[in-house]
């Protein structure tokens, strides 16, 4: 009987060998086509698992407060996300490395919904070809039914980006980017160009892509020193707030009549951010220092004073007031 359990785990151990080969092979066969594309950018699943989980957005908040960005790509700190306008060898624009990460499967576009709001559910997601028929992109497929795009990178003009600013549980500050969207402007950048926003991108789906793809951020310095990560996570980019999460769910220009209302209210919503950040601050300083006081006296208190040598007194000259008029001045 044992030599027939022993027979049965060495032939089961030799099947589970064999098996590993193939499978690795099989693997390193799907990561070698999935290379092919230019654009591509691969990871592993536990990769993939270790970078969002660093990134993720904690669900037990004590504050949340949601802010709607427009990025425009004119602005010299939103240039890395619109140059090169053509791909440069292994550089492409964002657009054009979102579009191929959709393509292949690797990313999910959510439909910018008449509300503008942002909606993660398979019920709103919206596939590749539904998005050039709809914004009349050029397209054809090969023979393996791939599709080959006449990419509109030039014609994306701006990004919407949504920040969530909140409080975690130990009344951390934090601020993440959650969600991305493109916009095709139609007349260029003219003096009043059509804006139509085309799809919405969960950034926890995309992050671990854009931090595998390296941008350049400054004309002083031409070489790809940050990823599209850290640009996102460092906030490196320059956004006017343009809707706010508000019951009614309206943005800005509904109730701003004039570009100076808008600015106006822009700037109030940007000082009511800073002046919670830096009061949450102030009001932790403020406690600390209270709570320490009474400590520091009481070990004051409790340290044994040395008894002070006695001095002989002299006779004092009397003081004499000073006419130069020196005054001491004190710098901070």
């Amino acid at each position: 009987m044992k030599k027939i359990v022993l027979l049965f785990l060495t032939l089961a151990m030799a099947t589970i060998a064999g098996a590993q080969p193939t499978r690795r092979l099989q693997e390193q066969q799907a990561q070698k086509e999935a290379e092919k594309s230019p654009t591509a950018v691969t990871l592993s699943e536990r990769a993939r698992s270790q970078y969002t989980a660093q990134t993720a957005m904690p669900t037990d908040l004590t504050w949340r407060r949601d802010i709607y960005r427009e990025l425009d790509l004119q602005k010299e700190k939103n240039a890395a996300l619109y140059y090169p306008e053509e791909p440069l060898g292994d550089r492409v624009n964002f657009f054009t490395l979102i579009l191929s990460l959709i393509q292949d499967g690797k990313i999910k576009a959510y439909e910018y919904r008449l509300d503008g709001n942002e909606l993660f559910t398979p019920d709103n997601e919206i596939d590749l070809e539904s998005i050039l028929d709809k914004f009349y992109i050029d397209y054809k497929k090969d023979d393996k039914g791939k599709y080959i795009i006449d990419i509109p990178s030039r014609d994306i003009g701006k990004y919407y980006i949504k920040e969530s600013h909140y409080l975690d549980k130990l009344s951390n500050y934090q601020i993440k980017v959650t969600a991305i969207c493109p916009v095709l402007m139609q007349g260029g950048f003219g003096d009043k160009p059509t804006a139509y926003p085309m799809f919405w991108l969960n950034y926890d789906e995309i992050s671990p892509y854009l931090g595998q793809t390296q941008v350049m951020t400054s004309s002083y310095n031409n070489t790809s020193n940050m990823s599209l990560d850290d640009y996102f996570v460092m906030r490196q980019y320059d956004g006017d707030i343009y809707k706010t999460s508000n019951l009614r769910n309206v943005p800005l220009s509904d109730y701003c009549e004039t570009d100076e209302e808008l600015q106006a209210e822009r700037a109030r919503i940007e000082k009511q951010l800073k002046d919670f950040q830096n009061g949450l601050w102030s009001d932790a300083e403020t406690e600390e220092t209270a709570d320490s006081a009474p400590a520091a006296q009481s070990s004051r208190q409790k340290e044994p004073k040395e008894p002070k040598p006695k001095k002989e007194r002299t006779p004092r000259t009397p003081r004499q007031n000073s006419s130069n008029g020196e005054r001491l001045s004190v710098h901070r």
